[in-house]
């Protein structure tokens, strides 16, 4: 089974249960990962695969059984998957992503922009298409995301708390302060009463863990799922300050949805066993 984005090519083998989603990109520069994925159920018997964007509009042409998913862009390796899934289970009906940042896909929503399912990488997000009164029934929380350190192998510069991040000879990437994973930063800093020594501050948890590894940042803080993707290349630490500033992923079928009642089998999949399993294997927790 082939899977083509606009912006990227993933390729799925599929043997027995066994399933290995290679995620490659077009960009020069840039840190590439391989995510390994194992189903108990196989994502088999699908004639069609997702397609998915990474912001912008989506696709005009939408096929009648055709469903549109805005997704936080740390969904896109499980929801890939979860998407051929759903084909299987459903013949003939095919999924379509809008993968970006939550905030550009509540204001995109909040323009007009037409869809069936929203997932946020947070609840702030979610809030925004309430407010817009563009959801159709109450959010369901499906999943959540926890902070953690990330250093180089071998951990050269001896990070072992929350509290090393601000000393002086440790250079520290985090996220910008309008993201999640920034938000959440600053709430841990804020409580904790302390400021870390941030030498740069990125977009999305991937630009962190690019940092880290490029050797322009000693330590880096990111989510568990973004650490799970890297995990041959960098160390991972838990600190227990974290545990503060816990980030839920809300998931909702859109008043828009041209396919409401397919919105609401994708929505069930992905708060169900399989997609709770799926979402486990590539880092997330529970709800």
């Amino acid at each position: 089974m082939k899977l083509r984005f606009r912006h990227g090519v993933v390729t799925v083998w599929t043997t027995l249960s066994y399933v290995v989603a290679r995620l490659g990109s077009r960009r020069p520069m840039g840190l590439v990962v391989a995510a390994a994925l194992t189903l108990t159920t196989t994502l088999a018997g699908c004639s069609r695969g997702p397609t998915a964007t990474t912001g912008g509009s989506p696709s005009p042409h939408r096929q009648a059984t055709s469903i549109m998913v805005f997704a936080a862009l740390p969904l896109k390796p499980a929801f890939t998957l979860l998407a051929g899934k759903f084909q299987a289970d459903n013949p003939g009906a095919t999924v379509e992503f809008n993968f970006a940042t939550s905030a550009e896909l509540a204001n995109t929503l909040s323009q007009g922009a037409s869809a069936d399912v929203f997932a946020a990488a947070d609840a702030a997000q979610m809030d925004t298409v309430i407010k817009a009164d563009l959801a159709s029934g109450e959010p369901v929380n499906f999943a959540s995301n926890t902070l953690v350190i990330v250093t180089a192998p071998g951990d050269p510069k001896q990070v072992r708390s929350f509290a090393d991040l601000a000393r002086p000879d440790v250079r520290v990437a985090v996220c910008q302060a309008s993201a999640p994973c920034g938000v959440a930063a600053q709430r841990i800093e804020d409580t904790a009463n302390m400021h870390v020594n941030a030498v740069s501050e990125e977009p999305i948890g991937a630009g962190v863990l690019a940092k880290v590894t490029g050797g322009e940042a000693d330590a880096g803080l990111v989510y568990l799922n973004d650490a799970h993707k890297a995990a041959a290349l960098v160390d991972t630490i838990r600190f227990p300050e974290a545990a503060g500033a816990v980030n839920v992923y809300p998931i909702v079928v859109l008043k828009k949805a041209s396919q409401s009642e397919l919105a609401e089998k994708f929505v069930d999949l992905v708060t169900g066993p399989t997609g709770q399993r799926v979402l486990g294997q590539a880092g997330f927790d529970g709800p």
